[in-house]
């Protein structure tokens, strides 16, 4: 795994990654989130579109390929990458030793689907590995719908 540790207020685990929220979109007037995620290799989530929000990701550790309204990019430590509300998008984590990046989003869309969709981390590591069920894809894509977000496609293989 990238080396850093994960050190905020409140730790989640949100599938199989760890997320650790930096900044609540209600600690200000303008709704900005901080989210640092720590990603294993291959993680993937589902194409998906946010209604409301652009999402921004801001690459800590390791290699991240991003697919964005067809588009592929490559971004490694220090890059950041917009995915602007409207255009679907996803990512893979490329590099073997997992990723770390910052997300951020304007509104409370996201953190809202993000605190729901997760579980309290035990521990400030990743936590152990599983392949989704029907039933919490089906849940994560009702929540997301929900929250302004629709899932449009598979994750990226």
């Amino acid at each position: 795994m990238t080396s850093g540790t994960i050190t905020g207020k409140e730790l989640f685990w949100f599938n199989n990654t760890l997320v650790a929220i930096h900044v609540s979109s209600a600690a200000g007037e303008d709704g900005i989130c901080v989210v640092e995620h720590r990603m294993p290799y291959g993680d993937s989530p589902p194409l998906h579109v946010h209604r409301h929000e652009d999402e921004v990701f801001h690459i800590l550790g390791g290699v991240m390929r991003f697919t964005i309204d067809g588009h592929e990019c490559i971004a490694g430590v220090g890059e950041t990458v917009i995915a602007p509300k409207g255009l679907p998008h996803t990512y893979r984590v490329e590099s073997p030793e997992g990723a770390r990046s910052l997300t951020v989003t304007r509104g409370s869309d996201f953190e809202t689907m993000l605190r729901r969709a997760s579980r309290p981390a035990e521990r400030p590591e990743l936590p152990s590995q599983m392949e989704p069920t029907p039933e919490i894809i089906a849940a994560l894509v009702q929540l997301c719908a929900s929250n302004g977000i629709d899932i449009v496609g598979p994750p990226l293989a």
